[in-house]
């Protein structure tokens, strides 16, 4: 993880040189919110998933950089004061409190624009066909069938009850998405054909939601100062949680059980496939 937390970083850093140009000040919000912090636990996905396919590397890595690219402009606009109104995000100030709601604005519009850009390139895949799917899988799960539609469902949750059926539906679209895309693009890169990624897709499924869960635990038991951010404030906004649909202790068994499903979808791979078992199991274990 801090491997590819350093290479991604590296690639930002390249990426988003600032130009000597009235752009400045929003390339410089792109670079604080890009780069350093976060657990980078999506480009590490893809990364994992390629190398059960034997992927050249700076492939995987530029497909990974797309993955966080896009990710990071979530964050910067989940954070807005329309939004969840955050002013902290892994350890320091968020984009519109460093820069301005205009800029931060700017700054997710334009990594949301680069994340599609990496995909599209020829450089990240020599094969058109490859990169088009790359494109259509992260377009979906970016949209309203994915992030957007889960990040519109826990707007309404601030007004309205839902069940563990529903709360379930805004993860897995909210959070799951995302995460299931990594693994999918990460099989795409390796030309796995659809009815090969059944396994990967079962794993990526299962640990979305087992991630969830536990940030609904840390939420609750976490430290802020680790967090890089606050804390308990979908409690404080009367949100329903699987926490506080399923308690405690139902919660830390139900992700473990998660965890040891996703990891079950993975009984076709040998060592090969250690890494994304080690990723499931730091979903519950981390304190962060």
């Amino acid at each position: 993880m801090a491997g590819v937390a350093a290479a991604i970083d590296k690639q930002f850093d390249l990426i988003l040189t600032v130009p000597d140009d009235a752009r400045a000040q929003l390339y410089e919000t792109m670079r604080h919110s890009a780069i350093g912090g976060g657990k980078r636990l999506r480009p590490l996905l893809v990364m994992a998933t390629a190398r059960l396919f034997n992927v050249e590397e700076n492939c995987a890595l530029r497909a990974a950089t797309a993955l966080e690219a896009l990710h990071v402009y979530s964050l910067i606009h989940d954070d807005l004061p329309c939004m969840d109104d955050d002013e902290m995000r892994r350890g320091k100030p968020t984009a519109h409190k460093a820069f301005g709601e205009a800029q931060a604005v700017l700054a997710g519009d334009a990594l949301h624009a680069l994340a599609f850009e990496l995909l599209a390139d020829e450089k990240t895949h020599r094969d058109p066909f490859v990169r088009a799917e790359m494109v259509a899988c992260l377009a979906k799960a970016a949209g309203s069938s994915g992030m957007a539609g889960g990040q519109m469902m826990d707007l309404v949750a601030e007004t309205t009850t839902f069940d563990l059926q529903t709360v379930t539906r805004l993860q897995q679209l909210k959070t799951g998405a995302l995460i299931s895309a990594c693994v999918e693009i990460g099989a795409i890169l390796g030309r796995v054909a659809l009815d090969g990624r059944t396994g990967l897709r079962g794993y990526a499924h299962d640990l979305g939601l087992a991630f969830q869960i536990a940030d609904d635990i840390l939420d609750v038991e976490g430290d802020e100062a680790l967090a890089g951010k606050a804390l308990q404030k979908d409690e404080a906004a009367g949100k329903q949680t699987f926490l506080s649909l399923m308690g405690l202790e139902r919660a830390k068994d139900q992700a473990q059980m998660l965890v040891d499903q996703a990891k079950s979808h993975l009984k076709g791979y040998g060592e090969e496939a250690n890494l994304l078992r080690a990723i499931a199991e730091f979903t519950v274990q981390r304190d962060r």
